[in-house]
């Protein structure tokens, strides 16, 4: 039965009442020796507990988006075939121009409310890693008045646990955006969700480690080169962002710091420059690593301050200190707008900034000159 289905989620329902009724039903009813009774409601009250935490965590779960599937779960998904050393452009010698098309098919994404969200399973060509990839077109993409526009993008990276649905099932990111798109508001962006929870109970933090992971190259290079493959997509930096929250923050600041040339806007909301921040981080378990995957030690050390616009949101240590330290470093034309939100680190916090902070990337990005009304034909 699938993890995230309405099936096991009606499932947990039934044994959490049946976990109620059952007590008040049989309680007076146990016979035998006293120890036969006390064995046999006390395991009716940890039936009832047991049901209530397993109602509670599928309930959370299809709302956030945090686990796909049992395997996800249980830390036993494999998504990676290879991780060669693709050295520091994270290509390997290759050249994306020289990339064999890639040959997807798309279907409707299930574990989301929104029945416009596509995914696929991509095989990168490059990474060596196998996962799911959601698409959500904006309403102006099918309209025959762009039929020649080609859309700005934004890659949306989830937080550690966290899955592609995350931001379509917990931040309602289409559902609050796509009025906003309607109206002009905001810039109809093409939204693209890769998965980021690529090693079990490991956070890959969007680094390449030889030997262990290439999701740097994966985020950048083979889910890039997807939409742009598949998609009426803006080609060049100036129509990608990239947005994150928590683990998926430090995500969105590293790419883009690191690749300029493929990324020119980042929304990081609580996210954190430190990879030992979290716990599982594979690049913070190395003193090299962890430096090198450290978006302010990205920033201080880049020979030329790179062409990128930062918006970093949180409260306290929560992502805003991390936000003042990187405002501190940048120099132009690097530009990091830095503000103090609070609610907590939680999926609330982060929804209720959805309309503010794609304003933010719309405006930008019509100071760049690619605004969504006069997209690249």
């Amino acid at each position: 039965m699938s993890l995230t289905g309405t099936p096991f989620f009606v499932t947990a329902i039934a044994l959490a009442v049946l976990a109620v009724v059952s007590p008040l039903a049989l309680w007076a009813r146990v016979r035998g020796p006293l120890l036969v009774r006390g064995l046999a409601r006390l395991a009716m009250v940890g039936f009832a507990q047991v049901t209530a935490i397993l109602l509670v965590f599928v309930a959370v779960n299809n709302a956030n988006g945090l686990f796909t599937d049992w395997d996800d779960l249980l830390g036993r998904e494999d998504h990676i075939a290879a991780a060669p050393d693709l050295g520091r452009d994270g290509l390997g010698g290759r050249r994306i121009a020289d990339l064999p098309k890639t040959a997807q098919t798309f279907r409707p994404a299930t574990a989301v409310p929104d029945a416009r969200v596509r995914t696929t399973l991509l095989k990168g060509q490059v990474s060596g890693v196998t996962a799911e990839v959601y698409v959500w077109l904006p309403p102006q993409y099918d309209d025959p008045a762009y039929r020649d526009v080609r859309f700005p993008v934004v890659e949306l990276f989830s937080g550690y646990p966290g899955t592609p649905a995350s931001w379509f099932a917990g931040l309602r990111v289409t559902e609050q955006l796509e009025p906003l798109m309607r109206n002009g508001t905001v810039a109809p962006f093409i939204l693209v969700a890769p998965r980021t929870k690529l090693l079990g109970d490991a956070d890959a933090g969007c680094a390449n480690v030889p030997g262990v992971v290439n999701a740097e190259t994966w985020v950048g290079v083979d889910v890039r080169k997807m939409v742009t493959d598949h998609f009426r997509a803006v080609t060049n930096a100036d129509g990608w962002a990239v947005a994150g929250f928590s683990a998926g923050g430090h995500c969105a600041a590293k790419a883009a710091l690191a690749h300029p040339d493929r990324y020119r806007y980042a929304i990081s909301m609580s996210g954190y420059n430190d990879p030992a921040t979290e716990p599982d981080s594979i690049t913070a378990r190395d003193p090299a690593l962890r430096r090198a995957n450290n978006p302010l030690t990205l920033l201080r050390e880049a020979p030329v301050p790179p062409r990128l616009s930062l918006l970093v949101t949180g409260d306290g240590d929560d992502g805003y200190r991390q936000g003042l330290e990187l405002r501190a470093a940048a120099r132009q034309p690097t530009r990091v707008e830095v503000r103090r939100v609070t609610g907590g680190h939680r999926t609330s916090t982060w929804a209720a900034q959805v309309p503010a902070v794609f304003a933010w990337l719309t405006t930008r990005l019509e100071g760049a000159g690619a605004a969504a009304s006069r997209l690249q034909r």
